[in-house]
């Protein structure tokens, strides 16, 4: 695929405002980046022989750490916000870093992306969280905005050591 920066550009810059969001707390904005129809999944990932490992993370038919629809992420985040949530009182504090962005395929009205990404969670006095992976991420155009139609997560690690998910990725 020839290299469109302009694209390459405004691809990114929703991505990094995309974070930012994430990083402030903004969580409710967040949500309206994303279409009504989209879909935010993360397989599971088993450790397998080098000679399974096209089957290395579970399929998007199979369980998923999430599979969630635009209500269930409405759902999440207002539970966030209600001050209900154990898990976030007090709140953590994020940083989401994004590096290799690579645009994959484009249409006028759609474009895949690729990313590696780093989340760094904070939350108390001692409790530290660093999740590194991979993203795939279907933006769509709509009323001249990028919008998350599909994301796809791909941990590096097997085991999920953090004490709960609360945050997104």
């Amino acid at each position: 695929m020839e290299i469109d920066y302009k694209l390459q550009f405004e691809v990114e810059r929703f991505l990094f405002d995309e974070a930012e969001l994430l990083d402030q707390r903004k969580t409710a904005d967040w949500l309206e980046l994303f279409t009504d129809d989209t879909r935010y999944w993360m397989p599971i990932r088993r450790t397998l022989s080098p000679s399974d490992l096209d089957q290395e993370f579970t399929a998007r038919e199979g369980m998923a750490v999430f599979d969630d629809d635009k209500e269930m992420l409405s759902l999440r985040v207002k539970k966030l916000m209600s001050g209900y949530s154990w898990s976030e009182d007090p709140p953590s504090r994020t940083r989401h870093m994004l590096s290799n962005v690579r645009l994959m395929e484009a249409t006028d009205t759609e474009v895949t992306v690729s990313s590696n990404f780093l989340v760094y969670r904070t939350r108390q006095a001692t409790e530290v969280d660093l999740w590194v992976g991979r993203r795939v991420d279907t933006l769509r155009r709509v009323d001249l905005s990028w919008k998350i139609a599909d994301r796809q997560i791909y941990l590096d690690q097997t085991t999920i050591m953090s004490k709960n998910l609360s945050n997104f990725f």
